[in-house]
């Protein structure tokens, strides 16, 4: 039986999944420590990441999302009991309709599935009412984490469940000038898809369009059923924690999490291993 797992070499070493491996040009050695005492050095290689998946909004965007999910249920429930904690548990990350369901079922709705239509419908007539007033904004930590990832080669996709996505990205540009939509190489932003998140299905689907093997993806997002999607995929994932949710995004077993994208080293992902710059 397996007793530990550690890093030998001269190489820096990497923490990959709890075990310490020691790279250098993406090959490693580990060594394999049995419980009977034996042990065995064994090759390793490490994934190159080559592609970044982002989640639109609560990651690029501070868009009016929850604000239109929790205004839209006047006369159904209290929308004061529409937390962010249920935002993020419930909806973010999910379609619509079942971002719906599962909001007023979570509420103790009477006929929430029959109620949920009509509650989506409502939420989206609020939501385009709010981009309207321009209740949209970039996070100017994701515009430019997505300008430092195209310097240093990465190609990138944007995938949101969400059917409003492009249209809230269309104005914006990176500090380049760039229109942010042209940044990405591949968009599946508002696809139907046969499975929402938890289910991979979107990040598969842009891995594909990107011509890139899951495993060469890093997602970015920043709600719990977006980072069980990317592991459910085989993708690294890095969570961004706006919402004063970091612990519960440390519990989703992310590679990291943190605050801001300023604090993503860059320069380590193409090694495979998202990691925090040193400050």
């Amino acid at each position: 039986m397996l007793k530990r797992v550690q890093g030998i070499g001269p190489a820096p070493a990497l923490g990959i999944g709890g075990a310490a491996f020691l790279a250098d040009d993406l090959s490693a050695k580990v060594l394999i420590v049995e419980d009977d005492g034996n042990s065995a050095t064994r090759p390793v290689q490490l994934v190159r990441l080559r592609s970044c998946i982002l989640d639109v909004d609560g990651v690029i965007l501070a868009s009016p999302h929850e604000q239109a999910w929790r205004e839209a249920l006047v006369g159904l429930a209290d929308p004061r009991l529409f937390t962010t904690a249920i935002y993020q548990a419930e909806v973010a990350g999910k379609p619509r309709l079942a971002g719906a369901q599962a909001t007023l079922r979570a509420l103790g709705v009477f006929d929430a599935g029959l109620q949920a239509v009509a509650y989506a419908s409502r939420k989206q007539g609020r939501l385009e009412a709010l981009i309207r007033a321009g209740a949209v904004s970039p996070f100017p930590d994701a515009l430019r984490f997505i300008a430092a990832a195209l310097g240093a080669g990465f190609r990138l996709a944007a995938a949101s469940s969400s059917k409003n996505a492009n249209a809230m990205m269309r104005p914006l540009r990176l500090a380049s000038g760039l229109p942010l939509l042209d940044a990405f190489s591949a968009n599946v932003c508002g696809r139907d898809v046969a499975h929402g998140k938890p289910d991979p299905e979107i990040f598969l689907l842009a891995a594909r369009e990107l011509q890139v093997s899951p495993d060469e993806c890093l997602v970015v997002e920043d709600a719990p059923a977006g980072i069980a999607a990317a592991r459910a995929g085989a993708m690294k994932s890095v969570a961004v924690a706006r919402r004063g949710d970091f612990t519960a995004l440390r519990a989703t077993e992310a590679d990291i999490v943190v605050t801001s994208l300023d604090e993503v080293l860059i320069e380590a992902l193409a090694d495979g291993q998202p990691r925090r710059a040193p400050r």
